[in-house]
């Protein structure tokens, strides 16, 4: 961890993205329930949104104005997964800028992301800038991946470089709920979300090991308790 905040950095995900596929927009997401809101909007951002899945996630769903944000970008890619999914070219608008370099005067009515505030060491200073980006009646979602239950541990024992490569802090409910209680903002909510899931990266080094993993995964499914030792997520929803 580092003076400027960030807890990764260009290498890592350079690393990270090299061992993903992207080329299909899921059919189904973690934070379904929360759909019919947000998709009253009309605009929608996701910060460290690359390749885009989620934003042509979004856009299948009715949000037409969508756009990433982030320090990674390949447009090459995304615009390769849009003709992979049959979007007109550019649907998804890209912005490559270091998110804490980063104002704009345009405001979203979704403000979205996924897998990145845990990355960074002032939780409460990227919620807020999250917060920023919010239009009159804009609406915020965050989803945190939980690693202080079994999925940690497994982290911890077999991937220890990407256990390090988050705040474990910002995985912590009462810490989250005490930074939203911070803005002004309403329907605020922070709980866990998902069927019990485990995982590991696609590294190489982890492909036998994925294979018991997932059946380790499936059984967790058999015990649908929603808490911190076996919910797969964290989901921060509030609104303006």
């Amino acid at each position: 961890m580092n003076e400027n905040n960030n807890i990764t950095d260009k290498e890592f995900w350079d690393n990270y993205w090299r061992n993903y596929q992207y080329d299909k927009i899921p059919q189904k997401v973690v934070f379904e329930k929360f759909m019919p809101k947000l998709t009253r909007g009309i605009s929608f951002i996701e910060i460290g949104g690359f390749p885009g899945v989620y934003a042509a996630y979004f856009y299948q769903r009715g949000i037409r104005d969508v756009t990433i944000l982030d320090f990674h970008i390949n447009k090459e890619i995304v615009r390769n997964f849009e003709k992979i999914n049959d979007l007109p070219e550019s649907t998804i608008q890209c912005i490559d800028k270091d998110f804490f370099a980063f104002s704009s005067e345009k405001k979203y009515d979704v403000v979205f992301s996924s897998g990145f505030i845990e990355h960074f060491e002032d939780t409460r200073d990227v919620i807020a800038r999250h917060v920023d980006l919010l239009s009159e009646k804009g609406q915020l979602l965050i989803i945190i991946p939980n690693f202080l239950g079994l999925n940690g541990e497994l982290q911890r024992k077999y991937d220890r470089e990407n256990l390090d490569a988050h705040n474990l802090q910002s995985m912590k409910i009462s810490y989250l709920k005490e930074i939203m209680c911070s803005f002004n903002l309403y329907d605020v909510s922070v709980d866990y979300l998902g069927k019990p899931m485990l995982w590991l990266e696609p590294k190489p080094e982890h492909r036998k090991r994925r294979k018991w993993v997932k059946m380790l995964s499936y059984a967790a499914k058999l015990f649908p308790v929603k808490g911190k030792l076996l919910s797969p997520y964290i989901a921060i929803y509030a609104r303006k």
